[in-house]
């Protein structure tokens, strides 16, 4: 097997070199061009196809390709901080391109880095191939897919808009789905998700924890961003300016993580990540419709170290709790949570926000955006805000209290001493 410096990790991204990119080529093209929200829709699609093929084969590979455990954490800590730094600079640019262009040119930033990697991919990227044979279950990518979307699909609905009879029925159909392809990767020999993977408590912890700390950073983000903007009324530019403290804060917990994991054990590590995005979020609480914007400041700082840590360590964790001729399916399963934790938060916490404002909102519209979209007198438009900061409190309430509940469970199933593989070659 060949063997790449720690300081190529965070270029180490694919095992086949070109296909990922394909799809972000082609998807973010269609997105800026696109005349309709149908095929935006598509091409994010696309985009995503491209992402969910990027991340998890990316962290397998540096599993398979860092057999030394040192080594393996500071190449996993420099993949996850080159993400850090996206969110760092991301929203700064995009929010400078829609001050001075159409809505596509944030797509279109990723047209000359994605050519410039596949220029170079060839060069500089070393292939790294599976010793192990394996394939591809089409059946239960299907299902996943599926379930996840009816599930998804009935949470947001209901919350939106109220109990329906449709809502329940994609909502019970949606589980039974997802029940199905949990018990069909039992039945296979090679299984999208090795559940068998989870009965021990360590890597589960780990795993829960990379889900939820993306449940939590995806909604905190998303909400947020509507009440410096629609709430407080700060511009794209502005509010992508205040949440550069916590980005930085983010990426340099990603670097030093390795180092302080070395001083201080990996269990208490975890533990911390869960405490400190806890008490992160509960900063949110103090936030109102009229001031906030210290309070957000410093909630994205604290909790940042707390993402950082988890982005960083998770992966690791995971991948030590198992025997060696599993890491590299470990590795996959911790990124994919990361995914799927991504794409819940803003699904899960979102809509229990949502239905706060619609429960407590002037009832005009179900989103604040539409909301203040009208027609409204002064009054009505401020209790539509106060009930968007309602819903904003409870989605960062929860998200806090489950932080804390895995927190308290990391610490009870998280051995003291190192994982049993951690320092086996």
């Amino acid at each position: 097997m060949p063997k790449l410096s720690v300081g190529m990790a965070s270029m180490v991204a694919v095992s086949v070199k070109s296909s990922p990119p394909v799809p972000c080529l082609l998807g973010s093209t269609s997105a800026a061009l696109s005349p309709s929200p149908e095929l935006l829709i598509a091409s994010r699609g696309l985009m995503g196809l491209g992402g969910a093929t990027l991340l998890p084969s990316g962290l397998a590979v540096l599993s398979e390709l860092f057999e030394d455990a040192r080594q393996r954490s500071r190449a996993i800590g420099i993949f996850a901080a080159t993400f850090a730094a996206g969110f760092a600079i991301g929203p700064v640019i995009g929010g400078q391109l829609l001050s001075h262009f159409d809505w596509g040119a944030v797509f279109l930033i990723n047209l000359p880095v994605t050519a410039v990697f596949l220029v170079l991919a060839p060069f500089v990227l070393r292939e790294v191939r599976a010793t192990r044979p394996g394939g591809i279950d089409v059946p239960s990518i299907a299902l996943s897919a599926g379930g996840l979307l009816l599930t998804v699909y009935a949470i947001k609905s209901g919350a939106a808009y109220g109990p329906s009879p449709r809502a329940a029925v994609a909502g019970i159909a949606g589980v039974g789905v997802l029940v199905w392809f949990l018990l069909r990767q039992r039945t296979l020999e090679y299984p999208l998700v090795d559940v068998r993977l989870f009965r021990g408590k360590a890597f589960a912890v780990a795993i829960a924890t990379g889900l939820l700390s993306l449940v939590a950073w995806s909604a905190a983000a998303y909400l947020t961003g509507v009440y410096l903007q629609s709430v407080l009324g700060l511009s794209v530019f502005e509010a992508a300016l205040l949440a550069l403290p916590g980005a930085v804060v983010l990426m340099l917990a990603c670097v030093f993580t390795p180092a302080a994991v070395e001083r201080i054990g990996e269990r208490y590590a975890l533990v911390s990540c869960h405490f400190f995005m806890a008490v992160g979020l509960i900063l949110l609480l103090a936030t109102t419709a009229t001031r906030g914007i210290l309070w957000y400041a410093v909630s994205t700082v604290v909790s940042g170290v707390g993402y950082g840590i988890s982005f960083s360590l998770v992966a690791d964790t995971a991948v030590g709790a198992v025997p060696a001729n599993r890491a590299g399916s470990a590795g996959a399963i911790a990124e994919t949570s990361n995914e799927v934790g991504n794409a819940l938060g803003i699904a899960l916490l979102g809509s229990a926000a949502t239905l706060v404002f619609r429960l407590c909102g002037p009832g005009i519209a179900p989103t604040l955006g539409e909301t203040l979209a009208a027609e409204l007198s002064d009054a009505v438009r401020d209790q539509a805000k106060e009930a968007f900061v309602c819903g904003l409190h409870t989605a960062a309430g929860i998200a806090a209290l489950l932080c804390a509940g895995l927190g308290v469970l990391a610490l009870r199933w998280i051995p003291r001493k190192p994982l049993w593989n951690k320092y086996s070659k």
